[in-house]
């Protein structure tokens, strides 16, 4: 584990596009500041190339959508390329409403966005392209409205993104929230004039929604492994019984996950009294702890899927219509995010059930009937509530992240004259996934600090090697509930190392069982 919550992080080398495939961690790193980011010569090469084609079709008299031709619906109109549609494009599209994307998901985001057009199939320019580094270089941060994406290009978010580009929409910069003109000033970027298929390329993108996939995932691992160490702190609370995580028992029915999770909770173990014959203090535990292997181990899969799938998001094209080297405007619906949807849908009904355990097993280290400890883990039971009324957190969080296990519609009113019958709403889906993330690291803090009290509670034993570490790092930040105190503090700073990673059991971000 890694107990270096808190510490500044050194820059690492730039992430350079174009230059050999990106990870889920690269993005991850330009987003949380770790890494700048910068085109490669070839990629450079390769959007200039694009952009010159795409002005050799328009001199030709070529069809372009959304360049010679209106947008949507008003794809029967006909236009001049030069005058002035790019600049229309993002302004026409500054429709969203809602919360404002934070700094780290806007870095994601422009990461993403500046990746794909690295591909040079967009026919945007060479300064557009720059437009979204310089932003990501300098630190000026769109003011962008996060609702308004049905999914099938993120248009809203990114034409918020692509204003500030003008300098015409707001963006903040050292905390003030200015014009983008005056941002874009003072970081030292000149306003760019859109040109050719600028305004189009920098909206038309799912970048939003592989934006926020990124963060998703590689702050799922961060929880999954911390509840992987929690549910091993939880196996030594309540004594349970190591046979269901046995190699022996698991070679009978391999299925994709679950060895890893299991054999990480055995390696935590190992060197305890819990190893030992007879440890155990009943012949079948409850399913809530018994379980604990297939079930995680079936999202450790469903976050390798989703894994697989944004990464070939971020080294893919999405732009309609792709201007192609060979001379070739191609018109695509590589916008659709159906695949991104599903997996994620996918990964929150397999993170709900994480839920649904992690609850029950606080529950029940709470409960004296089951764990023979002292109820609600209060060493003195005289009028003291002990962690009682945290149960109601729990019963809280669980209800919240299964609601949000929900499905989005399949059906969404149709836009554009019903030209735009379908969409997928990926953005929305994508954002729900993360706040199941959210709120399931909150709950494996709980479980974390109701663990380790059921622990110090419990007589006469000695904690594996690895759940040895886990503990200490409970204890490092929260103290031994004697008497009663707030314990929301203590569920803040546990879930603030969860998202640090000071529990990761599993080693990189993206990284799982294949």
């Amino acid at each position: 584990m890694n107990h270096s919550v808190g510490h500044a992080v050194a820059m690492k080398p730039a992430v350079t596009l174009g230059a050999a495939r990106l990870t889920i961690g690269d993005i991850v790193d330009v987003a949380d500041g770790r890494r700048s980011i910068v085109f490669s010569e070839a990629a450079e090469a390769r959007i200039e190339t694009s952009a010159r084609t795409l002005a050799s079709l328009s001199a030709a008299g070529e069809r372009i959508y959304g360049v010679t031709t209106g947008l949507g619906a008003a794809v029967d109109t006909a236009l001049q390329a030069d005058d002035g549609v790019q600049m229309r494009v993002p302004l026409a599209r500054c429709v969203g409403v809602g919360r404002a994307g934070s700094r780290r998901e806007l870095r994601a985001i422009m990461a993403t966005r500046a990746a794909r057009l690295a591909w040079g199939c967009s026919g945007a320019s060479l300064a557009a392209a720059r437009g979204l580094t310089g932003l990501i270089e300098c630190d000026v941060q769109p003011v962008v409205p996060m609702t308004g994406s049905i999914g099938e290009g993120d248009l809203a978010p990114l034409a918020a993104i692509a204003s500030v580009i003008t300098g015409q929409g707001p963006a903040t910069l050292d905390g003030e929230i200015i014009l983008g003109a005056v941002a874009l000033e003072r970081a030292g970027l000149v306003p760019l004039r859109l040109v050719g298929k600028d305004g189009l390329a920098l909206v038309s993108s799912n970048a939003a929604s592989v934006g926020l996939a990124v963060l998703c995932v590689a702050d799922a691992r961060h929880m999954l492994s911390a509840a992987v160490a929690a549910g091993a702190l939880s196996f030594e609370a309540y004594r349970c019984s190591l046979n269901p995580i046995s190699e022996a028992a698991l070679a009978l029915r391999p299925q994709p996950g679950q060895e890893m999770v299991a054999g990480a909770m055995r390696a935590l173990l190992e060197g305890g009294t819990l190893v030992q014959p007879g440890a155990a203090r009943r012949l079948q535990d409850p399913l809530s702890f018994r379980c604990i292997a297939p079930v995680m181990g079936a999202v450790v899969a469903a976050l390798d899927a989703a894994r697989d799938i944004v990464e070939a998001e971020l080294n893919s094209s999405d732009d309609n219509p792709a201007i192609l080297a060979e001379g070739l405007s191609l018109p695509n619906a590589n916008f659709d995010t159906t695949h991104l949807t599903l997996v994620f849908e996918g990964l929150g009904l397999a993170l709900a059930r994480i839920a649904a355990m992690v609850g029950e097993r606080i529950m029940k280290l709470m409960s004296p009937t089951s764990s023979d400890l002292p109820r609600f883990l209060s060493p003195i039971q005289n009028g003291r509530n002990g962690y009682a009324t945290v149960q109601k957190t729990v019963a809280a969080l669980v209800a919240e992240i299964q609601h949000r296990a929900n499905p989005m519609p399949i059906f969404v009113l149709p836009v554009a004259d019903r030209v735009e019958d379908y969409a997928t709403m990926a953005t929305a889906v994508v954002e729900k996934t993360a706040d199941i993330v959210t709120r399931l690291r909150l709950l494996i803090a709980v479980e974390l600090m109701v663990a380790a009290q059921a622990v110090d509670l419990r007589e006469g034993i000695a904690l594996g090697r690895g759940t040895a570490g886990v503990q200490a790092a409970v204890r490092g930040v929260v103290a031994m509930l004697t008497e009663d105190r707030p314990a929301t503090p203590d569920i803040e700073v546990l879930d603030a190392m969860i998202a640090a990673g000071a529990f990761d059991v599993f080693g990189g971000i993206g990284e799982g069982a294949k």
